[in-house]
C-alpha cells in the first residue's frame, strides 16, 4: 500500500509539489499552512483534508513534507509535543522530509527530537524554482540517515529531475547555502553588468547575446537576463529569501573564521530591496536599484 502523503508549508513551492505527486497519483491526503485559507483552498483543488492542526498532519499522514519559510517556522513545527501543537505528537514510524531552506543547525535538532519520538527525518534541499516544483523536475540535495534516505527515494524520484545523497544530516543544507550564495552573486553581477550597458545606450538583446558566448554566460543569464531587461519581475525566488539564504552562507564562513565580501555585498544590496519594499519581487528585481532611473533610492 502507498505511502499516505501529507504537507506543511503549501505556499508557492509547496503547493505545487502536493499538485505534482496528485497528479502521479500519490495519495496526498492532508495539507497544512499557517495560513488557514491557503490550506483550505489547495485542499478544495486536490480533494483532501486542510489540517487544523500539526498533529493532525501527523496522524494522517506516513510521510510529511515540511516547506516552511526560516529556521523559526521550522522549530515550531517540530517543538517539544507535550508542550505546544506539533508534528512530533504521535510520530512513531513517520518519515518527515524538510524541503525549506534553512540552517544546518536546525536539521541536526529535527533530525534528534525526531529519533527521540520513534520517528525519521531527512534533509530534501530544493535548488529549483516553482515551474520545477510542479513539473517534478527539482533538484535534490539529500541529507540524514541512509534508511530514511531509501525509504524516502521513490517519492523524492516523482518530484525530483535529480536526487543528490550529500551525507549526514546538515550536509545538504551546507550544499544548499553554497549553490544560493553563488547564485545570488551571480544575479547581482548581472544586474550591474546589464545596467551598465543600458548606460551606455547598448542594445541590451544584443548584450545579452554576447554575454551567452562568452566567459560572462551563466544559469543566471539564462533564467534572469530578459527579464532583467524588461523589468519582468514576476516571483519564483524572492528577493527576500535571497536576502535570508544569503545571510545562511555568511554565518557559515563565519563559523570558519572566514569572510565573503562579494556574497556580503550581494546580501546587503537584496537587504536594500526589503527595506525598499521590493522584498517580493523575484531575485532578478536587484537590477532595479542598479539600472539608471528605475527606483527612487538611486536619487539618494
Amino acid at each position: 500500500m502507498a505511502e499516505r502523503i501529507g504537507f506543511v508549508g503549501v505556499g508557492r513551492m509547496g503547493a505545487n509539489m502536493a499538485r505534482h505527486l496528485k497528479d502521479c497519483g500519490e495519495p496526498v491526503v492532508i495539507v497544512h499552512d499557517a495560513r488557514r485559507e491557503v490550506a483550505d483552498a489547495l485542499a478544495q483543488e486536490l480533494g483532501c483534508r486542510a489540517a487544523s492542526s500539526l498533529a493532525e498532519v501527523t496522524e494522517a499522514s506516513d510521510i510529511v513534507l515540511t516547506v516552511v519559510s526560516d529556521d523559526a517556522a521550522m522549530r515550531r513545527i517540530f517543538a517539544a509535543p507535550a508542550r505546544a501543537d506539533s508534528l512530533l505528537r504521535g510520530a512513531r514510524g513517520r518519515l518527515f522530509l524538510n524541503c525549506a531552506t534553512v540552517t544546518p543547525r536546525v536539521h541536526v535538532e529535527v533530525e534528534r527530537a525526531c529519533r527521540k519520538v520513534g520517528a525519521a527525518s531527512l534533509e530534501a534541499c530544493m535548488a529549483s524554482s516553482i515551474t520545477q516544483a510542479r513539473q517534478g523536475q527539482l533538484y535534490l540535495m539529500c541529507g540524514g540517515d541512509p534508511k530514511a534516505f531509501a525509504r524516502a527515494r521513490p517519492l523524492l524520484e516523482k518530484l525530483g529531475s535529480a536526487v543528490r545523497y550529500i551525507g549526514a544530516s546538515g550536509q545538504a543544507a551546507v550544499v544548499k547555502a553554497l549553490v544560493n550564495i553563488v547564485m545570488n552573486i551571480n544575479t547581482a553581477g548581472l544586474a550591474e553588468g546589464l545596467a551598465l550597458a543600458a548606460a551606455h545606450r547598448l542594445d541590451l538583446t544584443l548584450v545579452r547575446e554576447v554575454f551567452a558566448q562568452t566567459g560572462a554566460a551563466s544559469r543566471v543569464l539564462q533564467t534572469d537576463g530578459e527579464d532583467m531587461q524588461h523589468r519582468e519581475h514576476s516571483c519564483f525566488f524572492s528577493a527576500a529569501h535571497a536576502a535570508k539564504d544569503s545571510g545562511i552562507a555568511l554565518a557559515l564562513a563565519k563559523a570558519k573564521g572566514m569572510t565573503l565580501p562579494l556574497a556580503a555585498a550581494t546580501k546587503r544590496q537584496y537587504d536594500r530591496m526589503t527595506r525598499e519594499g521590493l522584498g517580493e519581487l523575484d531575485k532578478s528585481g536587484i537590477a532595479e536599484l542598479t539600472f539608471q532611473g528605475r527606483h527612487k533610492a538611486q536619487k539618494r
